[in-house]
């Protein structure tokens, strides 16, 4: 399922978070997007609000703090009694993308796991993000413009060898237990959309992409993955995974087989 317009149930919200936006960056404000879950395949029970701002130029680190402050007010912890869900917002320097290079460079992210980072006055610096191949390569496939012009005359297509570096690289990140503590749910699934985006090249939401890799999963495998699924979608939200032994078994797997897959020469 995919929609053309905002979902009712957060258009409150992303009005706030836009008015948020366009107050900080003013005019050096060229673009809002609208992209993820709220339009393909419909909001979960933990669903982010994806939005991807443009901007002219890079922003002084006064502004970068009083922006990320402020959307805090905006955006709400996953799972939270509040009406609001959590936002995920990514600000990117037009000019550092187009023409495009790898790996693209991320202006500004805020997100609900960095919120005690926030309150405590700690941000994250600009740098280099390999995620911005896959974000913008889902911007550019569908996306709903707040403002500004549609993705995909924004931003050059990410070429097929640096989409699947951005997925090498993000494989690479989840080596030891230390890794993923705390956030098995989202690094199994996230394992599952890019085990799917390698294989087929395109992208899927979490729980497409979960149900596609169940089908080929060998047996023992399978309940790490149904379970993150499950939760996801909102049903036996206190059964968590397997222990941490098959979750560790189930990523180790995983990253093997993307590797493969990402190794084999194109056609193969």
């Amino acid at each position: 399922m995919t929609n053309t317009s905002i979902p009712t149930e957060i258009s409150r919200q992303v009005c706030l978070a836009r008015a948020t936006i366009e107050r900080h960056l003013d005019t050096a404000l060229l673009a809002i997007h609208l992209f993820g879950s709220a339009l393909d395949g419909g909001l979960k029970p933990h669903s982010d609000i994806d939005l991807l701002v443009t901007v002219t130029g890079r922003l002084d680190e006064p502004l970068r703090r009083a922006l990320m402050q402020d959307l805090l007010a905006v955006s709400a912890p996953p799972g939270s009694a509040a009406p609001w869900r959590p936002l995920e917002v990514t600000v990117v320097v037009r000019r550092e993308l187009v023409p495009w290079r790898y790996p693209p460079r991320r202006e500004l992210q805020f997100g609900e796991w960095l919120r005690q980072d926030l309150a405590a006055g700690v941000f994250e610096p600009p740098g280099p993000d390999h995620d911005l191949a896959i974000l913008l390569t889902k911007a550019r496939q569908h996306s709903l413009a707040l403002s500004g012009p549609p993705a995909e005359a924004l931003f050059d297509p990410v070429p097929q060898r640096d989409f699947s570096a951005a997925l090498r690289d993000t494989v690479a990140q989840w080596n030891t237990e230390a890794d993923w503590e705390g956030d098995e749910r989202n690094i199994i699934l996230a394992l599952a959309r890019v085990w799917y985006s390698a294989a087929t090249g395109r992208i899927a939401p979490k729980d497409v992409a979960a149900a596609w890799l169940l089908e080929r999963l060998p047996a023992e495998h399978r309940p790490v993955l149904s379970s993150a699924r499950a939760a996801y979608l909102g049903a036996d939200e206190d059964a968590g995974p397997a222990g941490a032994d098959r979750i560790a078994a189930f990523i180790r797997f995983a990253r093997s087989g993307i590797e493969r897959l990402l190794a084999a020469p194109p056609g193969a």
